[in-house]
């Protein structure tokens, strides 16, 4: 991976208008990236997403969560999406997108009024459900992309757009890949 680059927050601003003009109904899956322990993204060009597991190979339930009574693994926040022209705007080395910690990446409006929670999105044979936990930038993304991006993808347009991604759940389990379709669809359609 290349040297980091942090672009001020005016730059990242100028940027805005790309980001809303993602597709709203049909996107495509750009990046599947797999983390099999903590700090370590295995980029994928296929995978599995299975209701109990999350992705295949992911360390989502076995890693657990801070947020839950018993440190089980959040089912909310089985899957981590974020758009794909946010993530290249914040680095254009495509390189270091696994860096941002999600595990999908989409070119796909995933905006609060595009997506809101109980929205279910197709993906290869799979289907995701978004979540209401809100997913913000952490340390880790600030270190990583510079505390301009965290400022950025937190200001009141990124929370509204979901710069920061979206969390979800798997709700049919399914093979995707790399470069399939990305798609709403009414929430009946998914059993």
């Amino acid at each position: 991976m290349t040297e980091a680059t942090h672009l001020p927050f005016e730059q990242l601003e100028a940027g805005l208008e790309a980001i809303r003009q993602a597709p709203r109904d049909v996107g495509e899956l750009k990046l599947i990236v797999r983390r099999p322990n903590t700090d370590a993204r295995e980029v994928l060009n296929e995978s599995r997403l299975d209701v109990a597991f999350g992705l295949d190979g992911d360390n989502w339930k076995s890693r657990g969560s801070t947020r839950t009574p018993d440190g089980s693994a959040n089912p909310e926040t089985q899957i981590t999406v974020m758009n794909a022209r946010v993530i290249a705007l914040l680095s254009p080395d495509k390189d270091r997108w696994p860096l941002a910690g999600d595990q999908l990446y989409v070119d796909f409006d995933l905006s609060e009024t595009n997506v809101p929670a109980g929205t279910r999105l197709a993906i290869g044979e799979a289907v995701i459900e978004v979540t209401p936990p809100p997913h913000t930038g952490c340390g880790k993304f600030a270190a990583r992309f510079g505390k301009d991006a965290v400022k950025f993808v937190n200001s009141e347009q990124g929370k509204a757009l979901h710069m920061r991604g979206i969390n979800t759940k798997v709700v049919k389990s399914g093979a995707i890949r790399a470069g399939d379709v990305v798609k709403k669809i009414p929430a009946t359609g998914a059993r």
